[in-house]
């Protein structure tokens, strides 16, 4: 096939809607009681009850009981980051059990509080030092969503005096928040986000002052200079001289705490109105897309920038870590929630479909540190004696996110469908209650039908995300065409009444992406693999690629097992590509099935190489 479409079809008819579950922060509070099927919904339902429901959580609570941390370690973000994605689970599902569980790990965790304050596994001489600060972050995180999920004033006040502790020690009367960590001091100055979240919450003005003083302390000589350098490439911001380690702090190239700071950045940006926070964020994310995203939407080696989208086909040590890709999906998350700019969407669908699917076992057991264009997935080892490590911690979140990135109210009048997955949503408009229902096998192939069920006829917007890469789109409300374009929001003004219809034709064409004389494979948001599995050649072999500038032909075929999507591609081997024995076809699945049975016998590749003929 040279071309596919996608049809979407939304049909308009009534039902009941239930009261929207508090969201916290005040985003996406129009919708509420989302559940995702196919494909997607099941990796997320594996992703609740293998690495949410599975955890044990008394193992990550059993740092903070000792309190024995002396070598700098981070045993102390493991709680906060598995609660976060525990809770964000149960807006999803609703699950009694799953409250329960995280209930129980609350109280403990809050029984470990020191008189003072203090809750975390250091030391008392070792407090400020290492990863302190950064697990005091996520445990303010964990107490302060428990707190606007469930209001247990408990939480809030075990938070209030954790935070009220850390200001004895850190700010301008104390050590410089810059000093309490590694990389330019960006792992201790994250904690910028729930230091805003609580100013939310209590209205108390010295956290208000503290979230201030963290954003004036990034631009010092010794800060990682978020504003001031947000017109730099993030790989070279601060390049590391000789002498220079991973692990020091003259390190400002580590991804996922970058960005964790800007997230806290945009937060405060929230209360203050201070444009200067935003446009740092803004031109930092334009840098990130343009120079380290790679082709299947992740970044970072040795979880650090590295002009990794120039680079992407050299192998990369340690690659798209989990941690990053999920930070990532954060960071654009919020800068949608603050734009609208339907381009935010489009690399959390990109990431989505493909670093962070791919991160997950096939079976849902395990979440892996990292993610490589080629080779093979395994597990990621033990850290800081716990048995766990940061990614099967926060991978969770990732999965989490997406219910709430699918449907987006952000007016009363207003609603944004950015993923086309099959769904049920209920969702609030201005005095009217809606129902949606989305049946559709996108991106495999054809027709989603959206079933809009207004409990009265109801005037709104129902606005369609059309992605950057359809070239060729089509939109049409009970026949009658719409303006579409791609890249933009199509935005449907309309009342709303039972058995009206929006079609959505995208152009789901495969193309073929080309750098340095290598070639990948991307249908519609899905970047596709070469996998051994197919035993159909070796992986690693160059060809030459019919296509017709730049669309090559895909055959849908029979999935193997443990494998999503499957096609075959016609080609011609390297070499001796005039014989016509050398005609012949490989397989292709999705890059998300590739290496998925973490079985370092068999391989996958992204990138194939092509055959050079001189001219």
């Amino acid at each position: 096939m040279s071309m596919k479409r996608f049809i979407l079809i939304l049909v308009v008819s009534a039902t009941a809607f239930s009261a929207a579950f508090p969201a916290g922060g005040g985003a996406f509070s129009g919708v509420a009681d989302v559940k995702l099927h196919g494909y997607v919904g099941r990796r997320i339902d594996q992703c609740i009850e293998q690495r949410v429901m599975g955890q044990n959580a008394d193992e990550l609570i059993a740092p903070f009981r000792a309190q024995q941390e002396t070598q700098g370690r981070w045993a102390s973000e493991f709680w906060g980051k598995w609660v976060q994605g525990a809770m964000s689970a149960y807006r999803y599902n609703r699950d009694p059990a799953l409250l329960a569980k995280i209930r129980d790990a609350q109280q403990k965790l809050r029984a470990c509080q020191l008189p003072g304050g203090f809750i975390g596994d250091y030391t008392p001489e070792k407090e400020t030092t290492g990863w302190d600060i950064w697990g005091r972050k996520y445990t303010l995180l964990g107490l302060v969503k428990w707190y606007r999920l469930t209001g247990d004033k408990a939480a809030l006040k075990a938070a209030c005096r954790l935070l009220d502790y850390t200001l004895t020690q850190v700010g301008p009367h104390g050590k410089p928040i810059y000093e309490c960590g590694y990389y330019k001091g960006m792992p201790p100055m994250s904690i910028l986000e729930p230091v805003v979240f609580m100013y939310q919450e209590t209205k108390n003005e010295r956290y208000l002052d503290f979230a201030k003083y963290i954003a004036e302390a990034s631009e010092s000589p010794n800060g990682p200079q978020l504003i001031r350098k947000a017109d730099v490439p993030v790989a070279f911001r601060f390049p590391l001289q000789p002498g220079d380690t991973w692990w020091s702090i003259e390190n400002g190239q580590k991804g996922y705490e970058m960005m964790s700071c800007y997230v806290g950045l945009l937060e405060l940006y929230k209360m203050t109105g201070e444009t200067a926070y935003m446009q740092a964020a803004e031109k930092t994310w334009q840098h990130i897309v343009e120079e380290e995203i790679n082709v299947a939407g992740g970044a970072c080696s040795l979880e650090c920038w590295y002009e990794g989208r120039k680079l992407q086909t050299h192998p990369a040590l340690h690659t798209m870590e989990t941690c990053v890709t999920f930070t990532w999906m954060q960071f654009c998350e919020r800068l949608l929630e603050m734009t609208g700019n339907p381009k935010y969407a489009d690399q959390i669908e990109l990431t989505m479909y493909n670093a962070l699917m791919a991160a997950m076992k096939w079976d849902g057991s395990q979440i892996v540190k990292y993610v490589p264009l080629e080779g093979f997935r395994r597990e990621g080892e033990h850290q800081c004696d716990v048995r766990i490590n940061c990614c099967n911690a926060n991978g969770p979140r990732a999965f989490a996110m997406i219910p709430r990135v699918a449907y987006r109210t952000p007016s009363v009048a207003r609603l944004d469908i950015n993923l086309f997955i099959p769904s049920e949503a209920t969702i609030k408009l201005g005095k009217r209650n809606i129902v949606l229902r989305q049946e559709t096998s996108y991106p495999e192939e054809g027709v989603v039908s959206i079933r809009v069920n207004p409990d009265k006829p109801v005037q709104a917007d129902i606005a369609l995300r059309i992605p950057a890469w359809s070239k060729h789109t089509d939109v049409a409300v009970n026949g009658e065409k719409i303006e579409a374009k791609s890249g933009t929001y199509c935005v449907i003004s309309r009342e709303w009444k039972a058995g009206d219809e929006i079609r959505l034709t995208l152009d789901m064409t495969a193309r073929m992406v080309t750098q340095d004389h290598q070639a990948a494979i991307v249908r519609g948001p899905v970047v596709l693999a070469r996998d051994t599995r197919f035993r159909d050649g070796f992986v690693d072999e160059c060809m030459i690629l019919p296509n017709k500038d730049g669309v090559v032909e895909l055959t849908r075929v029979q999935s193997p097992e443990k494998m999503w999507m499957a096609f075959t591609m016609p080609v011609v081997h390297g070499y001796y590509y005039d014989q016509a024995q050398d005609r012949a076809v490989v397989h292709l699945c999705d890059f998300a099935s590739a290496g998925n049975t973490w079985d370092e016998s068999e391989r996958y590749r992204t990138w194939i190489p092509l055959l050079y003929i001189p001219q």
